[in-house]
């Protein structure tokens, strides 16, 4: 189905593996426009309710690849007719997602990485945004993630110094959500997927589209979108079960809608 990518799926967890290991996973024309349209059939698929973004071998993502990138390439157009729509989609994602990061992410995918709603590490990742080490600044969303995860001065502190940083440091920064062994990852990463799937598909698909919205809306008007959203989420047959739980005293069974 897919050449730069493996698509597997397991217990309504939706497993997309960046598959270059030889490149240590680094992105090339194929892969954007390929996990563009894995992000999308796992978004569609009712059946799955929780996506993982991981790499083969022992890198996550060292970003764009260089060996295939021209002295007079065109930054811009290459930005904006492939990573921009990837990170697009990737935002567009209803469904929690969840990066599982293995070893190094570099660049662009530490920027893929800072767009999962989720970031479980591995003792081994590291983390660098590698752009000012060639005279770039960081894209792919770093700029607008980085600073809305960590602060504006830690932001500032990575994208200029171009340092590499561990995957305790990047937990002490708030940068990922746990860090597990290298040996544990696909496994605690399969269980974290799988609580997130077992809740209510619809209402975190609303939790994350408001929650975006809120940076560019004023409290007046988060409250309407917020009884908005709860009129969505309350025609759900998962609010009903969620409350024939309540008061049965026993754990609901959501369904996903």
């Amino acid at each position: 189905m897919f050449e730069t990518l493996k698509y597997e799926v397991e217990n309504q967890v939706g497993w997309l593996t960046l598959n270059r290991p030889d490149k240590l996973n680094a992105f090339t024309e194929q892969m954007n426009r390929e996990v563009i349209q894995a992000l999308k059939s796992l978004d569609r698929d009712t059946e799955i309710r929780a996506i993982v973004i991981t790499g083969e071998g022992k890198a996550f993502c060292s970003g764009e690849d260089l060996s295939g990138l021209s002295s007079d390439a065109d930054h811009r157009e290459m930005i904006l007719t492939r990573y921009k729509p990837m990170m697009e989609q990737l935002a567009k994602v209803e469904k929690p997602t969840i990066a599982a990061i293995n070893g190094a992410a570099a660049g662009a995918g530490f920027s893929l990485a800072l767009g999962c709603d989720f970031r479980v590490a591995s003792e081994r990742a590291s983390f660098i945004q590698a752009f000012i080490n060639i005279g770039l600044i960081p894209d792919s969303g770093s700029l607008y993630y980085l600073p809305r995860i960590v602060g504006t001065a830690k932001a500032l502190e990575l994208a200029m110094l171009g340092e590499k940083i561990k995957a305790y440091e990047a937990y002490e920064y708030g940068l990922v959500t746990k860090v597990v062994s290298h040996d544990s990852l696909e496994e605690e990463t399969q269980g974290f997927a799988e609580n997130l799937a077992s809740k209510p598909t619809k209402a975190i698909g609303l939790i994350k589209r408001y929650i975006q919205q809120s940076f560019e809306t004023p409290l007046a008007s988060m409250l309407d979108y917020e009884a908005y959203g709860q009129k969505i989420a309350g025609s759900t047959e998962d609010y009903s079960e969620g409350v024939r739980a309540f008061f049965e005293k026993r754990q609901p069974e959501y369904k996903g809608y």
